[in-house]
């Protein structure tokens, strides 16, 4: 079925690729569909639900029919459309949704049973009975689902993730794109030109027509030239622009590798298959086109059934024939063309069935006018169709049927922020509104301009729209003579007839089941989609929702306008999750972030503790020490005996400087901080806007306008983004900055008695309780090197931190080691830290769990009556504040010592242990060495007003079951003299 000397690259080289394990010869770099077509190969699928013969109706991403697997293994990919896969040596192709074989489906059964698989027949059979949901409908159904299956093997494949800028953004390299990219190339500015398909030229690569006396092809060679030796333009090629966002930001997909040979193993790739682009764009022009829709008439989904715009790209550019007998038939002049173009290529053109009783005539073929295709014959391959006219019925033999419904405008991208398209009855289509998205301009075929005249004019006047708007002079248009046809149609969405007419050809959709949609009451055009499923797969409908709300329309009374459209969503074309989250494997997934004192913790034998994606010491076990217990109990006790040291870089630490910082910390914290003096530092408490406590932390200021605060380290990026939404949403106006300093800086706690005289011998300065007071702050030099101190205390204990740039930090952390080994103290981790804490009665996110207020905790008094702040309104409702909730309290064993375990539940001894009996939870639990017994932190209801209660504490995972009494959360010196020194 190739045609010899036809094709745009006749010279292309040879390769060999199997489809089905049938070895095939094609061209090198054409589509896998043209190169199944000319080995005479059309049936390449079955559909979805009645597993019915399908074959290449497109030539497009919009082909919902030729999806394929590629590959094995590692390196399977499914769902691939044939008609953008270009060949290479060696490529491995497999039809998909078959069993045994494509030829002979078992599941084409399904196809018999179709008068009980209507529109709905899910949500009217799996409702009863109620249990065989779990045990029988819901794993069938999962079977079932989907088309192409992935191999179960972990992906071989890498994917990339990149970031481009650019005054211009075109979308789509037709006429209409390559002239507005040539205008706005030539006024110097910064232009980025994104073409889904492997050539640039769009339509004029598949019509034999001229463009300023040459064919259209050779024009779009020579202007791609032009913008290529521009040094301000980027080409990208194999790029499919798949969504529009906010402030000008647009999603790309591009196929780097898809056209290569893969190798056999991961190493021996070097290039992604696909990179995932972010586009910020100035401005942007939409030249996306238009995609040909189908007419809905009795089996026109018969593999040689084809859209007749794809007839013509096959031969015109690929030089491959889709049949050896072709019938034409459409409702619009451009139906014609397919006829010329075949005629001229010596293909035999049957016919022309035009529905309009003006359509041209022409004396070269028979044209029937005034008749429409109402049904058509052959299984696995067109074998006749039969057209009704007012001499009655007639049967045509054939083999290819080219239709045409008309052309639906590409205005998919313009949708995505929520506009809805407008429709034009001259076009009997929808075109993209005035406006639709912020800095773009629609211009050519997706505009509504047919002819290639008309999108070389909104090409230029588009780009010139642009470039006013970015202020630079727009150069003279050099229009150039085309094709400037009128486009005429006569709207035909569906022939009349009994049987099945399909309108989504990718999920069983027909003419039927949208009219039962609207008999049962689904009227709205969204109801109607997820009804039937019509337009949910993963062609998004493109070729079939226009003529399905047609469709619509009529069944329920209404104009095609007033039934409305469904909604368009990112992404336009499929994406893969690996190309989305491009990087994020194995340590990309899970990155490990390691701590300046990291190599010295690893050397000294610590055991390490997920953090976050930090990894920090949990315990550092000494020699006859068996179990981390051990270690742990020892290190708290020589905290409260000696000084200990930890590393605490991993809390979030958030630079905050300007006119307005203090402000900003008032509106944020519920304390106040505008008035906290320089050199000292304040504990805050920040709630989310629903008046949920989010996070702790302290906050220093280290001078007029320059504030230091921590957070926690589970909360740092949250409470980075909260301050980024407060002062560019809710208070743009005030004139502060900040920045995320946390790895900038390595930051050590030096707690326990001696932790002063350790320090005052390294800083060499006086750190008494009158020069350096509790909460105090301030610059220091560490052996030369400027750092921070800071004198606060999570251990209860007299302590400070001290900070570092984190180059220095891991010398630091060793000197601070050898001189706590000489006061008898040494290093701690993460297991004492968090025994020292609950000693101390102090809350983590264990307790600030999104559940809790700040008067749950026993925080309300610092919740400022003197000023707003995030949370405040929503705090004081009064579910938030009354006094039944669970709030705060401390928990020991009644009597001998028993186990307390984190996220056993609460309940009044007597009472059944039952939900509806539920009293609270415990948070955190440890052994406290310096209590001598078990101890907890919790949520009970009532819970101060019932201390010196005895509760029962349930752990049904872990088996406990004791008495606990409800004691204040401080435990240990609840005066706070040890840490006020």
């Amino acid at each position: 079925m190739r045609l010899a000397g036809k094709g745009l690259n006749p010279e292309a080289r040879p390769v060999s690729f199997s489809f089905d394990g049938r070895h095939m010869m094609g061209l090198e770099g054409e589509p896998l569909a043209a190169a199944l077509l000319a080995n005479g190969v059309h049936l390449v699928g079955r559909s979805f639900k009645y597993h019915r013969p399908r074959g290449v109706l497109t030539a497009g991403s919009e082909e919902p029919n030729a999806l394929v697997t590629i590959g094995r293994g590692g390196q399977q990919d499914p769902n691939v459309r044939a008609t953008r896969q270009e060949l290479y040596e060696g490529l491995e192709a497999r039809s998909q949704n078959r069993w045994p074989s494509l030829e002979r489906d078992l599941l084409a059964v399904n196809d018999l049973a179709a008068p009980f698989l209507g529109a709905g027949f899910y949500y009217k059979t799996f409702m009863w009975p109620a249990g065989f949901w779990e045990k029988l409908y819901e794993p069938v159904i999962r079977r079932a689902a989907g088309l192409g299956a992935l191999s179960g093997e972990a992906d071989a494949d890498t994917c990339e993730k990149a970031y481009a800028f650019c005054d211009v953004l075109v979308i789509g390299s037709g006429p209409a794109g390559l002239m507005a990219a040539l205008q706005a190339g030539r006024a110097g500015a910064d232009v980025i030109l994104c073409e889904e398909d492997s050539q640039m030229g769009g339509r004029l690569l598949a019509e034999r027509e001229e463009v300023g006396g040459k064919p259209g092809h050779l024009w779009a060679a020579e202007a791609v030239a032009e913008l290529r030796a521009m040094e301000n333009v980027r080409l990208m090629p194999r790029t499919a622009v798949t969504g529009a966002y906010d402030q000008g930001t647009y999603g790309a997909l591009e196929r780097v590798s898809h056209h290569l040979p893969r190798s056999a193993s991961p190493e021996g790739s070097l290039l992604p298959r696909e990179c995932f682009w972010r586009i910020a764009a100035k401005h942007a022009v939409l030249a996306a086109g238009a995609i040909e829709r189908p007419v809905a008439f009795r089996n026109n989904d018969r593999p040689g059934i084809m859209m007749a715009g794809a007839v013509r790209t096959y031969l015109n550019r690929w030089g491959v024939a889709p049949g050896e007998r072709v019938t034409v038939f459409g409702n619009n002049d451009q139906a014609h063309r397919t006829a010329r173009d075949l005629a001229a290529a010596g293909v035999h053109v049957a016919a022309v069935i035009d529905s309009r009783h003006d359509g041209p005539e022409n004396g070269d073929w028979p044209v029937i006018r005034g008749a429409q295709v109402c049904d058509a014959a052959g299984r696995r391959r067109l074998e006749s169709i039969t057209l009704r006219s007012v001499r009655g019925e007639e049967r045509i033999q054939t083999d290819c049927l080219a239709m045409s419904g008309g052309w639906n405008p590409s205005v998919h991208l313009t949708c995505h922020l929520n506009a809805r398209p407008v429709w034009r009855r001259e076009l009997a289509a929808f075109v993209p509104a005035e406006g639709a998205v912020p800095g773009m301009v629609t211009a050519g075929a997706c505009n509504g301009a047919f002819s290639t005249a008309a999108c070389l004019r909104e090409g230029a006047a588009a780009a010139g729209q642009v470039l006013e708007a970015l202020g630079r002079h727009s150069p003279a248009a050099d229009l150039l003579e085309a094709e400037d046809d009128p486009y005429r149609i006569t709207p035909l969405w569906a022939v009349p007839g009994r049987g099945r007419a399909w309108l989504d050809f990718q999920n069983d959709v027909t003419v039927k089941d949208v009219k039962q949609a609207a008999a049962e009451n689904f009227r709205s055009v969204e109801h109607m989609k997820r009804y039937t499923t019509q337009g949910m797969a993963t062609d998004q409908g493109k070729i079939s929702n226009v003529s399905a709300l047609a469709v619509l329309a009529d069944a329920t009374g209404r104009t095609i306008p007033e039934t409305g459209t469904t909604t368009f969503r990112p992404p336009f074309v499929p994406v893969a999750l690996g190309a989305m989250g491009a990087g994020a494997t194995e340590a990309g997934f899970k990155p490990q972030r390691f701590l300046t004192s990291h190599r010295e913790s690893e050397a000294r034998g610590a055991e390490q503790l997920e953090a976050g994606l930090w990894y920090r010491a949990a315990w550092f076990p000494k020699a006859g020490e068996t179990h981390w217990r051990q270690s742990c109990d020892r290190e708290a006790a020589m905290v409260r005996s000696a000084v200990g040291i930890c590393d605490v870089s991993t809390l979030g630490k958030i630079d905050i400087q300007g006119p307005d910082a203090g402000r900003l910390l008032d509106f944020v914290y519920t304390n106040t901080f505008s008035t906290l003096k320089q050199g000292r530092v304040r504990y805050g408490l920040m709630l989310r806007e629903d008046g949920f406590v989010m996070d702790d932390g302290t906050t220093a200021r280290l001078g007029d306008t320059h504030y230091v605060m921590t957070t926690t380290t589970a909360a740092a990026g949250e409470v980075m983004a909260h301050l980024e939404f407060a002062s560019q949403v809710l208070r743009p106006e005030w004139d502060v900055r900040f920045a995320s300093v946390t790895e900038h800086w390595a930051q050590f706690a030096v707690a326990g008695p001696k932790s002063r005289e350790l320090l005052s011998a390294l800083l060499e300065q006086e750190l008494g309780s009158e020069s350096w007071p509790f909460m105090a702050c301030g610059e220091v030099s560490v052996l030369g090197v400027n750092g921070r101190l800071f004198r606060i205390s999570f251990s209860g204990e007299l302590a400070y931190e001290i900070a570092v740039p984190a180059r220095y930090g891991e010398s630091l952390y060793r000197e601070l080691l050898k001189r706590a080994e000489a006061l008898g103290g040494g290093a701690y981790g993460m297991e004492a830290l968090n025994v020292l804490r609950i000693e101390k009665g102090l809350i983590t996110h264990a307790e600030i769990n999104g559940t809790v207020t700040a008067h749950d905790l026993g925080l309300q008094g610092m919740m400022s009556q003197k000023k707003p702040f995030i949370g405040k309104a929503m705090a004081a409702r009064e579910g938030l504040v009354a006094e039944d909730r669970m709030r705060l309290v401390g928990l020991k064993p009644a009597g001998a010592a028993q186990e307390i375990t984190a996220g056993a539940h609460l309940f009044t001894p007597g009472d059944p242990v039952e939900r509806a009996a539920d009293q609270g939870y415990v948070t955190s639990a440890c052994f406290s060495p310096a209590l001598g017994h078990p101890i907890g932190l919790g949520f009970l209801k009532e819970g101060p007003e019932r201390i010196g209660e005895t509760v029962r504490l349930v752990d049904h995972m872990r088996g406990a079951d004791t008495l606990c009494e409800v004691v204040p959360p401080v435990f240990f010196d609840p005066e706070g003299g040890r840490a006020r020194g």
